[in-house]
């Protein structure tokens, strides 16, 4: 029989089987992880290092996460919020505009409310900043000043010791999602902070990676990381459950976004 125009037909069981292996492997590795515990915990009075696989309780952390928008609780830190929930964290939510981009921005608060109790957060630790100068628009970098002030005044009036929010990157490179992470670093670097409170910024990854779902553990777990999260399948389909809470934003791509993304079982963060 002729191999084809490409000649890579008698290749692909062998393809196959390696996928297959991988595949085992990458769950294998998973189980393994997530049954340890990845990230590891606080410190008394702030999260430590969150360093390495050590199992460690987080019973002291009050964990403020700072989001963008409602449904990037779901879509991007579900592994955060679930494995330091996991650990004994008490998270709350910091959510910076209504997502008001399509005029939705009263539906989006009660959706980002509901995917919160799925993951554990109740309504009385969600809040959303509203604010006319911080609009939901991808090509709005928000003011740094401003935004500080809010998540800081947040941080002080909740005694909060561990904030996770975005990197440099933002993960899909939204200008609001960057500015997140501007503010925090100005905080950190000219020592606003609470005393011992730490933030950590999760990894944005290559497209590659992004879309590699459960293949990617592996990778995560041999690169460098402050922190590293990741959920069993069973927390995973809790993650994708809490982000169909976001019904008017679940168009065709975010469906495929929910089956493949890494981030909706992996965080890997790095602190400031």
């Amino acid at each position: 029989m002729a191999a084809g125009p490409w000649g890579w037909e008698p290749a692909a069981p062998a393809l196959l089987l390696l996928l297959a292996l991988l595949l085992g492997g990458a769950r294998r590795l998973r189980r393994r992880y997530a049954a340890d515990g990845a990230g590891a915990g606080a410190g008394a009075g702030a999260a430590a290092a969150l360093r390495g696989r050590a199992a460690a309780r987080a019973d002291g952390v009050r964990l403020l996460l700072v989001t963008a928008h409602p449904d990037d609780e779901a879509m991007f830190f579900a592994p955060t919020v679930l494995g330091l929930g996991r650990a004994g964290a008490r998270a709350a939510v910091l959510c910076c505009s209504a997502g008001n981009y399509y005029n939705q921005g009263e539906i989006r608060k009660k959706e980002l409310e509901q995917s919160c109790f799925l993951l554990g957060i109740p309504a009385s630790d969600v809040t959303v900043i509203d604010h006319r100068d911080l609009p939901d628009n991808p090509a709005v970098e928000w003011d740094t000043q401003l935004l500080a002030a809010f998540v800081l005044k947040h941080i002080e009036a909740n005694n909060i010791n561990l904030v996770v929010t975005f990197d440099a990157g933002g993960v899909s490179g939204h200008a609001n999602h960057i500015s997140l992470y501007t503010a925090l670093r100005y905080l950190h670097s000219e020592q606003k902070l609470p005393e011992g409170c730490r933030v950590l910024v999760l990894e944005s990854v290559n497209l590659f990676r992004k879309y590699i779902s459960v293949l990617d553990v592996p990778i995560s777990c041999l690169l460098p990381r402050d922190a590293l999260f990741v959920l069993t399948e069973e927390e995973t389909e809790q993650a994708r459950r809490a982000m169909r809470c976001h019904r008017s934003q679940l168009l065709w791509f975010r469906h495929i976004y929910m089956l493949f993304s890494r981030y909706m079982m992996i965080n890997s963060l790095r602190l400031l």
